[in-house]
């Protein structure tokens, strides 16, 4: 009969502490998950060659699956001059969303070669899909209207070393 107690007193005992961390779980991981992402900015800047002249970002990059499945999201606030590179194994086609990210972008589409293909604006909390008509090696985000004011358009040559690395120049 003793050990029968014991053995019901273990077993609940157990029990609460399972509770116990389910509900602690339940009410952290959500406040946890809407954090904003901070990676390192990059030593090197991204710099855009555009006709009005070389144009320099302070960035962060984005190289890992997580990294960039979170990006700027729950961000509220983004220097003139910063942004997120996301940077892609191979060309390929890739399109994005603004759920969960408060600030209106820019998304710069950019090829291998580093050669803007397109840019196309992220609207707020947006689940549109954000696609251009042709596949990319990188994206760059950058706050909306910052592409308008500094000259990047189709075309233009964006320079940094993790571009220069997938177009087989590393340096």
């Amino acid at each position: 009969m003793i050990i029968r107690k014991s053995l019901l007193a273990g077993a609940f005992g157990a029990a609460l502490l399972a509770v116990a961390f389910v509900v602690s779980f339940a009410l952290t991981g959500p406040v946890a998950a809407q954090q904003a992402m901070a990676l390192p900015v990059d030593a090197e800047p991204l710099i855009a060659a555009t006709a009005k002249g070389d144009v320099s970002f302070r960035i962060e990059i984005a190289d890992e699956p997580g990294e960039r499945s979170m990006g700027l999201m729950f961000r509220k606030d983004l220097a003139d001059d910063q942004g997120m590179l996301f940077v892609f194994e191979q060309t390929q086609p890739v399109g994005f969303w603004m759920k969960n990210t408060p600030l209106p972008l820019d998304l710069v589409f950019v090829g291998s070669d580093g050669k803007v293909l397109d840019i196309l604006p992220g609207t707020p909390f947006s689940e549109a899909v954000i696609a251009p008509d042709e596949p990319a090696r990188f994206v760059l985000e950058l706050k909306a209207g910052t592409a308008a004011r500094t000259g990047i358009a189709d075309g233009v040559m964006l320079k940094h070393r993790a571009i220069a690395a997938a177009a087989g120049n590393p340096g």
